[in-house]
């Protein structure tokens, strides 16, 4: 394994041959999914299906609604349930990018203008909240209390997560378990619902839908903490982002976190003035961040944010062990290790 915070190239093919195998479990579904979301994004209001659309089409791997299919297919489901609620689970998604990106004040996303970047903020909000709506149509429409249920407490874990994170920015004093807190809402939350509902479907057992509960809620708080790992070794090309775009946002994620832990006093007063003041030695924040890199490193801070992220991809893979193995089951596990090959 390459140390951590060498540089990276793309992704191990191990990770893309991961996806492709949720791919080729569920594509046929996902057709179907993506054309359901086709056909809710329409509006008489312009606006509305233009943003929309931006956002959809920026992609991503569709990895929530992916693995709420997954799960379904792990489960035998048979019947066609799970192609309405998998869009819905991905309008909610949308939603919360669109809302985050406002938050955030972020221009980028995946290399792309993002949609407040281009229409401005009071479209972008309004605009999610019409995503979030038709997400709670296609709940209704299933029918299922249970199902609106686990989605509409994830909807509200995740604004606590966002708004937990909005407390705690730009503070050194935040604690490794307030960022798991904040990742377990804002992240885990709808990992863990989609994951569940697919157990819901097929009318599963209670052990096994908390068993899948717990497999997205695990890689969830694996993907992001992977994902917090990359901002300090990826290369922009792998991204759509610069590396350090959180440390110049003044954001406490678990690399730093680890490190500020272990810092002297010249050290902490080092992250104070970026972090907390955003006080940069230079315009774009170049020399801080290289100096940030090296205290990583001198504190292996980037290798202890590894060993945590394997953590919880390990406990994400032993919830898989109530169900017998077969296809379905290894596309999953191997899922757990794309979320952290990631890193490497």
């Amino acid at each position: 394994m390459p140390a951590p915070g060498a540089d990276r190239g793309t992704a191990p093919s191990s990770g893309k041959a991961a996806l492709d195998a949720l791919l080729d479990l569920v594509g046929g579904d996902l057709v179907r999914v993506n054309q359901t979301i086709v056909d809710r994004m329409h509006s008489p209001v312009a606006l509305i299906p233009q943003m929309a659309g931006h956002l959809v089409a920026a992609g991503g791997k569709r990895l929530r609604p992916l693995l709420m299919l997954g799960a379904a297919k792990l489960c035998a489901y048979e019947g066609d349930r799970h192609v309405r609620l998998a869009a819905s689970i991905e309008f909610m998604h949308t939603a919360t990018l669109l809302h985050d990106d406002v938050v955030d004040e972020s221009n980028k996303r995946r290399g792309r203008d993002t949609a407040n970047a281009l229409w401005g903020n009071k479209p972008s909000v309004l605009v999610g909240d019409f995503l979030f709506s038709r997400s709670f149509e296609l709940m209704v429409e299933d029918g299922s209390l249970e199902v609106m249920a686990i989605l509409s407490r994830a909807s509200g874990v995740i604004a606590e997560g966002e708004i937990h994170q909005l407390l705690t920015a730009n503070d050194i004093s935040t604690t490794e378990q307030a960022y798991l807190e904040v990742v377990g809402a804002k992240t885990a939350a709808l990992f863990a619902a989609s994951t569940r509902v697919g157990a819901v479907v097929a009318d599963r057992p209670e052990a096994e839908k908390d068993a899948l509960e717990a497999y997205g809620r695990n890689l969830g708080v694996a993907f992001q903490i992977a994902d917090d790992f990359l901002d300090y070794s990826a290369r922009e090309a792998d991204l759509g982002k610069a590396i350090g775009d959180d440390f110049r946002d003044g954001k406490l994620t678990l690399p730093v976190i680890h490190a500020i832990a272990r810092a002297d006093e010249t050290e902490r007063a080092f992250w104070v003035r970026c972090l907390e003041e955003q006080a940069f030695s230079d315009e774009d924040g170049e020399a801080d961040l290289a100096q940030a890199m090296d205290l990583l490193l001198k504190h292996g801070s980037l290798a202890a944010t590894v060993r945590r992220a394997h953590e919880y991809a390990e406990a994400a893979r032993r919830a898989l062990d109530v169900f017998p193995d077969g296809d379905a089951k290894d596309v999953l596990v191997g899922i757990v290790d794309f979320s952290v090959e990631r890193a490497y």
